[in-house]
């Protein structure tokens, strides 16, 4: 949507540039992402990859103008030598989440400016549309539905970078660190019908929002998080290595662990990962990680298991599997 956007704007405006940029990130770390942008003789959009380096990406306060729109909720001229600079802050029924950008040789007019601020009216309502259709209602993380799709992008990755790494010779092969890694991870609530129970389901809906927020706070802006349904939620994301993901599986058990909920007092999660295989389908990848999150709830709670290491210590049998068949 955000490609339609911009490219109707340079048909319609025939500016030097359109963007979109989105602020992300936590408070004092934020980053510019784009979205989409495209300049005057551009074929295709250009983007950021979803899974870039956070580090790499421009820091928000380099470009204080576009806070200004933001916070301000107001569109902005400036001039800069012979080029005008025109940003539409953009914003979603939650939330101001960034900027557009349009760069044009002489001053928008206003009659532009009018015709802008209707096209983003439009864009706002169909963005709506698919918060509703794409997001839970509740905590506002991904839903169900999305998973597959974007587990099969990242899985799309892997086979090219499989075979790179194949065609090298063994004095001249490629070190597997330059292979993406991708991890997927199950997150579920511990006790969390004994909430319910004890507290009615409306401090049980508390509880699963505030964790929501926990993660995002424990993972970074471009790691994909889910939640499947009751308590139980999911995590996309793209590590180095297994200690990495373990790392920030760690860190979620432990923000949660020490979060006094309202009313309730604490709460504690089970987690279990595992890799993205190269040839998994969405259920052979979540199958693996919910049978350690399983092991995790049986031996103790509280605590992260890598279904890796399960099978490697003897704790849990490796289930052959044959391309999408599973073979018991």
């Amino acid at each position: 949507m955000d490609v339609t956007l911009v490219s109707a704007l340079r048909d319609m405006l025939e500016p030097s540039s359109v963007a979109i940029f989105r602020c992300v990130g936590d408070a004092g770390q934020q980053r510019w992402v784009t979205r989409a942008r495209l300049a005057a003789g551009d074929v295709v959009a250009s983007a950021d990859s979803l899974w870039a380096d956070p580090d790499k990406l421009p820091r928000a306060e380099d470009h204080p103008k576009r806070l200004d729109c933001m916070h301000q909720r107001s569109v902005m001229q400036l001039r800069d030598g012979e080029r005008w600079t025109t940003l539409f802050p953009l914003a979603t029924d939650r939330e101001v989440v960034g900027v557009l950008e349009i760069t044009t040789t002489e001053k928008l007019k206003t009659s532009d400016q009018r015709t802008v601020g209707g096209i983003l009216r439009i864009y706002h309502n169909f963005q709506g549309l698919l918060d509703y259709s794409e997001r839970d209602t509740l905590t506002g993380l991904l839903n169900r539905k999305t998973f597959d799709e974007s587990f099969l992008k990242a899985v799309g990755e892997l086979p090219r970078a499989h075979e790179e790494a194949q065609t090298h010779a063994d004095g001249d092969r490629r070190h597997e660190d330059g292979q993406p890694r991708y991890w997927i991870g199950v997150v579920d609530i511990d006790h969390f019908k004994s909430v319910n129970d004890r507290f009615g389901h409306l401090i049980g809906d508390e509880v699963l929002l505030l964790l929501s927020r926990l993660m995002r706070n424990s993972f970074r802006f471009h790691d994909l998080l889910y939640r499947f349904g009751g308590e139980e939620f999911v995590v996309l994301m793209r590590c180095e290595d297994e200690s990495d993901a373990a790392h920030a599986f760690e860190r979620l058990r432990h923000n949660t662990e020490s979060y006094q909920f309202p009313q309730v007092g604490q709460i504690t999660v089970s987690v279990g990962f595992t890799q993205v295989r190269v040839g998994d389908s969405p259920a052979m990848a979540f199958e693996r990680a919910d049978k350690a999150v399983y092991h995790a709830k049986a031996n103790g709670r509280n605590q992260v298991q890598s279904h890796a290491v399960l099978v490697q210590s003897g704790q849990m049998t490796e289930v052959e599997q044959l391309s999408d068949m599973e073979l018991f």
